[in-house]
């Protein structure tokens, strides 16, 4: 399972991630990455950004901005994702 920075909070979280299985106080939550302004704003304040993704390709956008710091999926076969596969083939 592959991590990132949950902000500055000094904790990694998982990637991708089942939305209710991680507490998500005082992150972002977005339901996309189109506006950039305010994922950029809270990276700079060191604050999470979660982004919500219920398919591959929407993973795939949220995971491609290095300040997200995980993708939120309902669909729990969204966790097995190959993403480098996804992302640079193979």
């Amino acid at each position: 399972m592959r991590e990132r920075w949950f902000g500055a909070t000094g904790r990694k979280v998982p990637e991708i991630v089942l939305e209710g299985s991680l507490d998500l106080a005082g992150a972002l939550v977005l339901d996309d990455v189109r506006d950039l302004a305010p994922i950029q704003e809270a990276h700079e304040q060191g604050t999470p950004v979660v982004v919500r993704a219920s398919s591959a390709d929407e993973v795939v956008h949220a995971l491609a901005r290095p300040e997200v710091a995980a993708a939120l999926v309902r669909d729990p076969a969204l966790l097995e994702l190959d993403l480098p596969e996804l992302t640079y083939g193979g």
